[in-house]
């Protein structure tokens, strides 16, 4: 969990927001206090985004791997019906074949699922 990849990415991104929202904080600090009544607003805002990070991150981190079951296919209920055919217009040449691209592409998906 904690040395995974995507973990470890987390990691590298928190060892990096956080230091930038503390220095941001500090500069704002010093503009606030040389008399930029707007800075102190972001005096208080770049804390609240380093802790939000740092919630986020411990979140993600602990949140459960959902690779494993993200590709899994999902079986439909059994009173359902199966999804109805579209009508093709046989006298629109490309209308039909777009369909049946559309079709094609539909299939494929359903053989990636498998």
């Amino acid at each position: 969990m904690w040395w995974s990849p995507r973990a470890l990415g987390l990691h590298v991104t928190l060892a990096v927001v956080v230091p930038a929202c503390v220095i941001l904080c500090d500069w704002q600090v010093h503009r606030a206090l040389a008399g930029n009544t707007l800075s102190w607003a972001y005096v208080f805002e770049w804390p609240f985004f380093a802790a939000y990070g740092t919630y986020m991150w411990w979140r993600l981190v602990h949140e459960p791997a959902r690779a494993a079951t993200a590709g899994a296919p999902v079986a439909p209920a059994p009173d359902s019906a199966p999804p109805a055919t579209p009508v093709v217009d046989d006298e629109d040449e490309e209308l039909a074949a777009y369909n049946r691209y559309l079709a094609a592409l539909n299939e494929a998906d359903r053989q990636k699922r498998r």
